[in-house]
């Protein structure tokens, strides 16, 4: 029965289909790096600088001899490591914040409010570089940054939810059984309130991996020689017009990862939320 009703959703969303499709074979070969991989992504093949596509080489190497292949295949891993992680503090954040404030209401909400009214007047990427560059740049501190600076939009959803859900008899019944309040929270009103937060985590890891990727672009993300798509764009800069491949397929891994994450969060909106697309 689950299974006809999933052939059903799929057959019936060829934009799902195919941004699963993106967002599995991306991830696979990221997973699978350690044996996809013909040579180690730091090996420096220095007979073979900035070689383009070859038999050996598939997609030809960088100033160092590096192999491009093997080097996109394990940035994959960072660059989607970072998406994860930055989506699961800021969902982790905007849920908490978000039940809290749309429960308890008067100062509760009007405190969480506020706090995301003055943490959205800064715009996001800068609020980011600003904060990074007090600090070193490192893998850890970009997904710890990215998450704390991403919340907003996940409480505003949640707390939307979470006013409605609060007035719903289930809810009322719940408390006259006497149910504690973090139990109603956590058993009656998340899990009916989870539609909203997996369409934003969704689209939210696309948007990590870009900040990611520009920051590793700028030099104040991850750092060399751990590889990542956005500082090998930065290396591929200076030999553009000689060595194009060294920017074009990091560039294109990074424009199919973000296109099916998206894909696949705006059709999870669309069934989630038939109103949305009426």
């Amino acid at each position: 029965m689950m299974r006809a009703s999933v052939r059903r959703v799929l057959g019936r969303n060829g934009m799902l289909v195919l941004g699963l499709g993106i967002v599995l074979f991306m991830s696979l070969a990221a997973l699978g790096a350690p044996w996809l991989a013909p040579y180690p992504p730091d090996a420096e093949h220095l007979d073979h600088v900035l070689e383009a596509p070859s038999v050996h080489f598939w997609l030809g190497t960088d100033r160092l001899g590096r192999d491009i292949l093997s080097r996109l295949l394990y940035g994959g891993r960072v660059s989607l490591w970072v998406g994860f992680v930055a989506v699961g503090i800021s969902v982790s954040i905007g849920t908490t914040l978000g039940l809290v404030s749309g429960y308890f209401r008067r100062w509760v909400d009007e405190t969480v409010m506020r706090l995301v009214d003055i943490m959205l007047c800064f715009p996001s990427f800068f609020l980011i570089l600003a904060v990074i560059a007090f600090l070193e740049p490192s893998l850890t501190n970009i997904m710890i940054v990215i998450g704390l600076t991403s919340w907003m939009g996940v409480c505003r959803l949640v707390r939307a939810e979470t006013l409605s859900l609060r007035e719903r008899e289930f809810v009322a019944a719940a408390r006259l059984a006497g149910t504690s309040t973090p139990q109603i929270l956590l058993r009656h009103i998340l899990p009916n309130a989870l539609a909203p937060v997996l369409i934003t985590a969704t689209l939210g890891i696309a948007g990590a991996i870009l900040v990611e990727s520009g920051l590793s672009f700028l030099g104040l993300g991850v750092q060399p020689p751990m590889p990542s798509w956005g500082n090998m764009l930065m290396e591929g800069k200076a030999a553009i017009e000689t060595a194009p491949w060294l920017s074009v397929y990091p560039g294109l891994a990074i424009l199919l990862t973000v296109l099916g994450y998206n894909l696949v969060g705006e059709s999870l909106r669309d069934l989630l939320d038939p109103r949305l697309s009426a």
